[in-house]
């Protein structure tokens, strides 16, 4: 009978479930780097541009009241027939106030008919904040429930859309207006819009 060991011929089988597959090391490393390139590009994005579904269409029916002290409101017909702005606003809005110099000077300077949307905001409120800073909206309606903000699409004030003479909303800016803003973007597009047949 033979003596030698026939063992060392045979091939060991690792056993299942030991070391991981290669990829499964690199896998949080690829959704890590997934989730930072998102965050990147999220850092890169301007806020005061978000889309607006409203872009391209007709602005929405309404009719509202003047603000208190005002005689006239505001309607949809009202932002028909010229290039205008339509600024949404509020006493209560602090960014509202800082833009609010910018509204007076287009006004001062008639570069541009801007119609006032007083949102949910108490009427006495409204009144006296416009006879303290001064009233640069050619209209002004009261949207004391905030239905009319809503029907525009309004995130909150201040917003600023430009509309064009057949009553389009072209542009959307969302947050109190700069001079950047109105130098690089609503200035530019009221001049384009204006030269438009």
């Amino acid at each position: 009978m033979d003596k030698t060991d026939k063992t060392s011929d045979r091939t060991i089988e690792p056993v299942s479930g030991g070391r991981p597959p290669r990829y499964a090391v690199y896998a949080p490393l690829v959704v890590f780097f997934g989730l930072a390139a998102l965050f990147a590009y999220g850092l890169t994005r301007n806020a005061d541009e978000l889309p607006s579904a409203l872009i391209g269409k007709p602005v929405p029916e309404f009719t509202l009241p003047p603000v208190e002290g005002r005689q006239l409101g505001l309607s949809a017909s009202d932002l028909k027939g010229e290039v205008s702005l339509l600024n949404v606003f509020a006493s209560w809005c602090t960014e509202c106030r800082r833009e609010h110099p910018l509204f007076m000077r287009l006004q001062a300077g008639n570069v541009v008919p801007v119609h006032g949307l007083n949102y949910k905001d108490k009427p006495e409120d409204a009144r006296d904040w416009l006879d303290e800073l001064g009233d640069p909206y050619t209209r002004t309606g009261a949207d004391l429930n905030g239905r009319v903000g809503i029907d525009f699409g309004v995130y909150g004030v201040p917003e600023t859309f430009v509309i064009d003479k057949a009553g389009v909303i072209v542009h959307k800016h969302i947050g109190a207006l700069s001079e950047w803003a109105l130098k690089e973007t609503i200035l530019p597009l009221i001049e384009e819009l204006r030269a438009a047949p």
